[in-house]
């Protein structure tokens, strides 16, 4: 990850207009790190301590129930986007989920207490924590929201425009337990869309 610099100058750029100069403050305490498919970023019931930027890789958050052992994906994160189970990083209480690299991936990330010192120290940070919040109510508020307006292949092209070739990326099983369907029922949206495009 020789560019880790110049792929997180853009990112935090775009993402709350730091400066140049808020940015190479942090710069020391961003820190590059590979994650195996199968490996996890973080694991259920230990406090989440890191804010990675996904550069390269899917992550799932999922919950496992301890008597079933059935698993529940809740968000995917990809490429440009934080990983990170807010709640447990923002309180440093044990996290619920899991966070489950789905391919081999590379991420940028800074602890707890290194971006709390930035807070503290540059009122600017203060703004990207602000936005960093809303950004992840934002995610949790549209994730229920869609189990209430909108229908599965409705769910299915909101997952498709935020995380695009994501079915070509992941099992089917996967983005079946995060639109809350079955797999044969994604099958045969699958089929119903591309008959669409077809058909135009």
């Amino acid at each position: 990850m020789n560019n880790k610099n110049e792929i997180l100058t853009q990112h935090l750029q775009n993402f709350a207009a730091l400066t140049d100069k808020d940015i190479t403050e942090s710069l020391p305490f961003w820190k590059p790190r590979k994650i195996a498919k199968g490996d996890f970023f973080n694991m259920q019931s230990m406090v989440c301590n890191d804010l990675g930027l996904v550069v390269k890789g899917i992550f799932r958050i999922f919950y496992r129930d301890p008597v079933t052992e059935e698993e529940k994906n809740l968000f995917f994160f990809s490429e440009n986007q934080f990983v990170v189970s807010f709640r447990s990083f923002i309180s440093q209480n044990p996290c619920w989920y899991f966070i489950e690299a789905m391919e081999d991936s590379e991420i940028i990330f800074i602890s707890y207490r290194d971006l709390n010192g930035l807070y503290e120290r540059n009122l600017h940070w203060g703004k990207f924590g602000r936005i960093l919040a809303e950004t992840f109510f934002a995610y949790a508020q549209s994730r229920t929201e869609e189990f209430i307006f909108f229908s599965h292949e409705e769910r299915f092209l909101r997952l498709q425009e935020e995380h695009p070739n994501i079915v070509e990326r992941i099992p089917a099983y996967h983005i079946s337990s995060f639109l809350g369907i079955t797999n044969p029922s994604l099958s045969r949206i699958r089929k119903r869309l591309k008959n669409n495009v077809n058909a135009n």
